[in-house]
């Protein structure tokens, strides 16, 4: 018999059983891992870096991180947050360096540190790690929880569920009356083929990106877009764009991606995204600074005389989309093709045919039902003694290390919890 069972080897698993030990080392404790390895998402986080939390320090501002999970997530947020995570690698040996864009990895740059720190904690605080422990079942006795793998039978006291997005263990809390969110992936970027973005993999700037409901979408894509101003988006980020060979990618359609995650998936990743090259700029704007260019660059061609900041491969393929040819002067250009330069710039809609993950790190929106949680304590509102940590619940974030933030916290406030009833 244990005192605690952990069901999941991943970030949210091992901190709650590091948590637990260090409060209370007398308790027993188990990870069971289904697969040969633990700690597979953390070795491949951030490029094989590990981006452990965000320096946003206020847990007001912290949440809005999160498309799932906001308000749910500020009380556990005042108790353990960014700053505390830091102070626990630290603590632990493992120094962290903040980024430009306030992202925070290990100095080393190597997610093994990380790992590294986590299993030589659990050895020295002697937490049991089960390898090749898949649960098959596991129900609530008169005894406890009685847990089932592909092997053994297991009986503990608590148990605690850090399994992700797992199919499996999501279907028998669906049995035992748990309400389960329908999983649909979350930080993805948009597959385009468009002629404007091809053979430019690898440009990047900042852009403004707006998604409008299906219906409203005119259905010429190379025009401007008219009626605009009656137009409202259902969907807006700003931020750096990267285009790929696939498509488009950077923060901005990894932020529109995590929070239109459900309605892209009803959309089934077909749909139409409004991007302003010139974020600074709207169209009326830009079309009067293009027509003062006009006035004073009039000797020079259009294509090589760029008139704005924006990378130069994108701007050469803006003003041949325009229906400006190599050779225009511009002065040679006529008053329709000044407007489709700016409509281009400002307002250049694209057609989003599919998804790609992104990198290696799968982040789906689903899990349990925030409300069947009491996340002054991560525990189950319907079952005795049943916890939750990490991604099972229908929690997530956007790119920057938030949803390890949100797996830390929770197994710190799950370890809590239960060391105060053990």
């Amino acid at each position: 018999m244990f005192d605690v069972i952990i069901v999941g080897g991943g970030a949210a698993g091992f901190f709650t059983a590091i948590q637990l030990a260090k409060t209370k080392p007398t308790l027993k404790i188990a990870i069971l891992e289904r697969g040969k390895e633990v700690l597979g998402k953390v070795k491949i986080s951030g490029g094989g870096r590990c981006n452990v939390t965000h320096a946003e320090f206020d847990p007001n501002m912290l949440v809005k991180n999160y498309p799932r999970g906001e308000k749910e997530l500020l009380g556990p947020y005042h108790t353990f947050a960014s700053g505390d995570t830091m102070a626990f690698f630290e603590e632990h040996g493992v120094s962290l360096k903040i980024e430009e864009d306030g992202r925070i990895f290990p100095v080393s740059d190597s997610s093994q540190t990380i790992i590294d720190c986590f299993l030589n904690l659990t050895q020295k605080l002697g937490v049991k790690v089960l390898k090749h422990s898949a649960v098959t079942h596991f129900e609530n006795t008169a005894k406890g929880w009685q847990i089932k793998t592909i092997k053994h039978s297991y009986e503990c006291k608590k148990l605690v569920l850090a399994t992700g997005s797992n199919p499996k263990i999501w279907n028998i809390l669906k049995q035992l009356g748990h309400t389960i969110e329908t999983a649909v992936p979350s930080l993805f970027t948009f597959n385009c083929k468009d002629t404007r973005i091809a053979g430019i993999p690898g440009v990047a700037t900042n852009a403004s990106v707006e998604i409008f409901e299906n219906n409203l979408l005119e259905s010429k894509i190379t025009v401007r877009l008219k009626s605009k101003k009656t137009r409202t988006p259902i969907l807006y980020a700003d931020g750096p764009v990267l285009i790929t060979h696939w498509g488009l990618s950077g923060p901005a359609i990894l932020k529109l991606s995590a929070w239109g995650a459900r309605l892209l998936h009803d959309y089934k990743y077909n749909f139409k995204v409004v991007v302003n090259w010139m974020p600074d700029y709207n169209y009326e704007g830009l079309l009067g600074y293009l027509r003062e260019v006009k006035e004073v660059e009039g000797r020079k061609t259009v294509l090589r005389t760029k008139a704005i900041e924006v990378p130069r491969r994108l701007w050469t393929n803006l003003v041949k989309a325009s229906g400006i040819n190599k050779a225009d002067k511009w002065a040679d250009i006529n008053k329709q093709q000044l407007e489709n330069l700016a409509a281009q710039l400002t307002e250049c809609e694209l057609k989003i045919e599919g998804k790609s993950t992104f990198k290696e790190e799968f982040v789906t929106a689903g899990g349990v039902d925030l409300k069947e949680v009491d996340f002054r304590t991560y525990k189950s509102k319907l079952l005795p003694d049943l916890y939750f940590a990490g991604e099972i619940l229908n929690v997530d974030a956007i790119t920057g290390g938030f949803n390890f933030q949100n797996a830390w916290t929770g197994g710190y406030m799950v370890a809590k919890a239960i060391t105060n009833t053990l």
